[in-house]
């Protein structure tokens, strides 16, 4: 994971985070689970994102971020995933080590600027969706809206459950966002408190 400790802390400040969605332009997908059509992928692209909206009580990124507020705003990673085209994201097997890294993240995240009043944002990249494997990996990223730079990128590694394709692979979001409520969350504030302490005595 990445983390400037610096921005973290001031985003631990803050009390507004804007949600700006799933992007899925940099995905993998198991053939043997995704071999749809190009409508049917967009489809559940869409399906994917407004899950997280219409049920914010069970996908709560407000909890899970210790923010009262949340705004969203979809807009560019709308324009992201449809421009994903099915031939160029479906494989026969995947192997993490060839995928996403935290430069790749970097890289990539200028070009998900968005002109907001709130001052951090909060996207999910998702890295693969491994039917084989029976594992999802996805990026959470907390990033600066005005210049793309990254605050945190931390790639969770989970596993789905359910009924249907929509519903099997959307767990997988529920459990990473639980995830954060219950352990990650304070894993990172821990790890601010600790660098500023260790910056404290040695200024003794």
């Amino acid at each position: 994971m990445y983390m400037n400790e610096s921005l973290f802390n001031d985003f631990l400040n803050c009390r507004e985070i804007l949600w700006t969605g799933i992007n899925f332009s940099k995905a993998k997908f198991t053939k043997s689970a995704f071999n749809f059509t190009q409508e049917i992928m967009q489809h559940y692209f869409h399906d994917w994102n407004l899950l997280i909206l219409n049920d914010q009580k069970k996908y709560d990124i407000r909890m899970s971020f210790r923010k009262p507020i949340m705004q969203y705003d979809l807009s560019v990673v709308t324009k992201a995933n449809k421009n994903v085209r099915v031939n160029s994201v479906l494989t026969e097997r995947i192997n993490l080590k060839d995928t996403l890294t935290e430069q790749t993240i970097s890289s990539y995240m200028p070009q998900l600027v968005i002109h907001s009043k709130q001052r951090f944002a909060l996207t999910f990249i998702v890295e693969s969706f491994d039917a084989v494997a029976k594992v999802a990996a996805v990026w959470v990223v907390i990033y600066m809206t005005d210049s793309g730079e990254i605050v945190l990128c931390e790639q969770f590694l989970k596993v789905p459950s359910g009924i249907g394709t929509r519903n099997y692979w959307a767990r997988t979001f529920y459990n990473i966002l639980y995830d954060i409520k219950t352990f990650a969350f304070l894993r990172w504030e821990n790890m601010v408190k600790n660098s500023t302490e260790l910056e404290d005595d040695s200024d003794k």
